[in-house]
């Protein structure tokens, strides 16, 4: 199992390569050198948008405006859905939406070229940031399964759970 990550405080899984990137093309990169994979779970998305030209120092206020040029980060999900050879079986995505969460979502998979996509409602009134639970709308190409509100520990006990049985269906080893 190899896990690409960005910074984060979380410990290294038991037994998961951990290759840690700082910016949207080196995960890109990293996850495309990960390859053959069986899984992709791609569980967070980087910035949609970086900086055209980063500063190499702190950029100081001078009471004037600045303008910001953005250029767009490369679109990790679609890329891997998208392969025309090496393409993991299983792609997995998510989709934290604030309004038509499972119109989104649905949305969000055809375009990306993903399996499924794990989607979320994360507007405020929901506490699922920086909260301990959550309820989430799983959705392939047979539909949507809803779960119930569960901890985000049982979220993802359930979601490997589902991965390893339709896996283990397509016939590959977990």
């Amino acid at each position: 199992m190899v896990l690409v990550s960005g910074p984060t405080a979380e410990p290294d899984p038991p037994g998961a390569r951990v290759v840690r990137v700082q910016t949207a093309d080196e995960m890109l990169a990293a996850c495309r050198a990960a390859l053959p994979v069986d899984v992709a779970v791609c569980a967070a998305a980087v910035g949609d948008w970086r900086a055209a030209q980063p500063a190499n120092s702190k950029i100081k206020r001078n009471g004037e405006t600045r303008a910001l040029d953005l250029v767009a980060n490369p679109d990790i999900l679609a890329t891997l859905g998208g392969l025309p050879r090496g393409r993991p079986t299983l792609v997995i995505g998510f989709a934290a939406e604030t309004e038509r969460v499972v119109e989104q979502a649905t949305a969000k998979r055809a375009a990306k070229g993903c399996d499924w996509i794990v989607a979320n409602d994360v507007s405020a009134e929901t506490g699922v940031f920086g909260g301990a639970h959550n309820t989430v709308h799983v959705i392939d190409a047979e539909g949507v399964e809803t779960w119930p509100r569960l901890g985000k520990d049982e979220v993802g006990r359930r979601l490997a759970e589902r991965i390893a049985r339709t896996i283990e269906a397509k016939g590959l080893q977990v």
